[in-house]
């Protein structure tokens, strides 16, 4: 299993990105998919999920109506389309998968992130004010 994160960078607060994560080695129908992200001096958070164990799908309060995920699965590829960016979005951004999945989305995405079994590398997303 491989997840491998793009589309990071810097770029100004009201502004969008895109991050991709390329994912290898298992089946997106069947794995729990989410974005997390570590702000600096902060806890890692679950930030934005997807589950088709029930076909959920989870935001946190601090990015809801704004980012949405995406899956592309004809490329192997989960898509985070973030909008409206403000400064506190400055982190890294990790991809992670998990299956086959059981669990609705929000659990795994709230619940201990350690015990998820694969991650990409994460990636820099910086915004400045």
């Amino acid at each position: 299993v491989q997840l491998v994160e793009s589309g990071g960078g810097l770029v100004q607060a009201g502004t969008s990105l895109r991050l991709s994560c390329i994912t290898s080695g298992f089946n997106l129908d069947h794995y729990f998919i989410g974005w997390f992200r570590q702000a600096p001096g902060k806890e890692r958070e679950g930030i934005s999920c997807r589950s088709p164990s029930d076909g959920s799908t989870y935001y946190a309060d601090s990015v809801k109506g704004r980012f949405s995920i995406t899956i592309d699965n004809s490329k192997n590829a989960v898509y985070l389309q973030m909008e409206e960016l403000m400064p506190e979005d400055t982190g890294v951004y990790y991809c992670a998968a998990d299956g086959p999945a059981m669990l609705p989305a929000s659990m795994y995405c709230t619940g201990p992130h350690q015990l998820l079994a694969h991650w990409g590398q994460g990636i820099q997303v910086t915004v400045s004010s």
